[in-house]
Order: structure tokens, then C-alpha cells, then sequence
């Protein structure tokens, strides 16, 4: 993930599902998720929110993947 303060558009594709804007647009308003237009015709989404919005903390470090250690 980056340290970008907007999702990427890869990430709102992955985030909504879809590849075009206004597909995009609309999936963002549906589920209530604040974004802005940019000049390149791209929603605009805060890293942040969604973060908050899927129960995580955008100040809290990913935890390590357990290790599995065979005896």
C-alpha cells in the first residue's frame, strides 16, 4: 500500500469493483464514501477514511504474518 494520502486508481478500482469513473462515482455514493473529482475526471478518495471505514486504523503498523515453525 502507499504512503499516499489518496488511494491510488488501481486501489478505488479494487475498492469499488470497477475500472471507469463513473461506475466508480456512483458505487462511492452508494456506499457512503466521500470523494472528490479530479482533473483528470478520476474520483478522489482519502486513504484515511476508508481505512476507518472497513474497522482498521490508518496509524496502526500491518501486524507480521505468523510464522509456522515445524519441530
Amino acid at each position: 500500500m502507499s504512503d499516499s494520502f489518496l488511494l491510488s486508481p488501481a486501489e478505488v478500482a479494487e475498492l469499488t469493483g470497477y475500472q471507469k469513473p463513473n461506475a466508480q462515482f456512483g458505487w462511492l455514493e452508494r456506499e457512503g464514501f466521500p470523494f472528490l473529482i479530479g482533473g483528470d475526471g478520476r474520483p478522489k478518495v482519502l486513504r484515511e477514511l476508508v481505512v476507518r471505514r472497513l474497522g482498521g486504523s490508518a496509524h496502526e503498523k500491518p501486524r507480521p504474518s505468523p510464522q509456522l515453525r515445524l519441530t
